[in-house]
């Protein structure tokens, strides 16, 4: 019986469900079928149209500013508590308290920086980037802020037969992976081995496993020579001369943002102040 009663619902739900798709078409001149149901519409509009969707009010909404950055002296490094520290660190902080959220620092695969940005990963990246086509064509960049320079580091004792781009040729190079200073050994066609970051690439030539390696000329100033972290080791040729800048989504009004907040402060002495703190003054670009 009680099979008997579920046939016979079954039955009445089919004959409604096919009453529903009779009444729903109508015949076209060409013999088909045209359904005369409410459609759904599709909108083309973003789903946020407000939304080239305001960065900075995403940043304050969730309450964090996430800095994606690496081991990186003097622009970002740990103390010995295991906090980060650094000139462009310490700058962090202050524009993140400027914006009224938190600072979140994340250490993050240079060369992937610009997918960690796009995917939001992280809100900018800022750990002494410099100033490329790739990063201008992928990201909006802010105004720079610090002057530098990619330069050869290698033992001292070795340093006198290596002063200038010529004399490179057969060297085996360490550098970090996607940075300025792969991009130039690229452009010099020389060999290289890409390391995770360039405090990697400074422990490859320290080790004796590379012949040299590329760097910032900012962080040869702070980790090599004497009183240094490496002794041993000396900086030669400088390959090129760039500046520094922070990188936002494209389109961000974070980017203006930020030029305000680094205008302000550095009227206010606190740009120069946090410099001399880790010894960048004079890298430092006046506004």
């Amino acid at each position: 019986m009680k099979k008997r009663l579920i046939s016979m619902a079954l039955a009445v739900a089919l004959g409604l469900s096919l009453t529903a798709c009779s009444s729903g078409t109508a015949t076209q001149p060409d013999g088909g079928e045209e359904s005369t149901a409410p459609q759904t519409q599709t909108s083309t509009a973003p789903a946020d149209s407000d939304a080239a969707e305001s960065d900075l009010q995403y940043v304050k909404d969730k309450g964090t500013l996430v800095v994606g950055m690496t081991d990186f002296a003097p622009m970002d490094y740990k103390d010995e508590n295991g906090g980060w520290i650094g000139f462009d660190a310490d700058m962090a902080k202050a524009f993140a308290e400027s914006l009224g959220v938190e600072v979140e620092f994340l250490e993050i695969n240079w060369d992937n920086k610009l997918m960690e940005l796009d995917t939001k990963g992280i809100d900018v990246i800022w750990n002494g980037m410099t100033i490329t086509d790739e990063v201008t064509e992928g990201a909006s960049v802010s105004e720079p802020y610090c002057k530098n320079g990619q330069v050869v580091v290698l033992p001292a004792d070795k340093a006198e037969d290596y002063q200038t781009v010529e004399s490179l040729s057969g060297l085996n190079f360490a550098v970090e992976n996607g940075s300025a200073g792969a991009e130039q050994l690229d452009l010099l066609d020389l060999t290289y081995v890409a390391k995770t970051t360039q405090a990697d690439a400074l422990m490859e030539v320290a080790s004796g496993a590379s012949d040299a390696c590329v760097i910032d000329l900012l962080m040869a100033g702070a980790m090599i020579g004497e009183g240094t972290s490496y002794p041993e080791l000396t900086y030669t040729v400088q390959l090129n001369s760039e500046d520094y800048g922070v990188a936002f989504r494209q389109g961000s009004d974070l980017t203006e943002a930020f030029n305000s907040f680094w205008k302000d402060a550095y009227d206010a002495g606190t740009v120069m102040e946090v410099a001399t703190t880790y010894g960048v003054q004079e890298s430092i670009i006046e506004k």
